[in-house]
């Protein structure tokens, strides 16, 4: 189970599963690329006090499992996941703008889910396979 953090008046644990695609599904997401955006997002958590529990990514795709405190939106953590992630992949490898029609980095759609104690490991394993399919 993700950590419990106590505060005044309140108690809670939340952790939420989340996916998105790159635009078109373009397979591009590939070792210096990738490296560079697990240190990205990394970054993006910490700046924005989150945590990333779990990352892993496809050629062209992410999975990540985070833990946050109620007062993180999903949709402005995955708007500064995607939004940065995106001008700071594309300042540092421009050729990526030449892969992309239109020089989008992500689909603007996502998937996110909460995660229970139950299912947490279930999860974890998920996504530390994404790398094996």
């Amino acid at each position: 189970m993700g950590k419990v953090v106590y505060g005044r008046g309140y108690v809670y644990s939340i952790q939420y599963h989340l996916v998105w695609f790159t635009k078109y599904r373009h397979r591009i997401l590939s070792d210096e690329i990738e490296n560079k955006l697990k240190e990205i997002i990394r970054e993006i958590a910490k700046d924005n006090h989150f945590t990333i529990e779990e990352i892993e990514t496809d050629l062209d795709h992410i999975h990540m499992l985070i833990d946050c405190s109620p007062q993180h939106y999903i949709p402005n953590i995955i708007k500064a996941l995607k939004g940065v992630s995106a001008r700071l992949l594309f300042k540092e490898h421009p050729e990526l703008k030449s892969m992309l029609w239109g020089g989008h980095l992500w689909n603007p759609s996502y998937f996110v889910a909460t995660v229970s104690e139950n299912t947490e490991e279930q999860i974890r394993d998920y996504i530390r396979s994404q790398k094996m399919k």
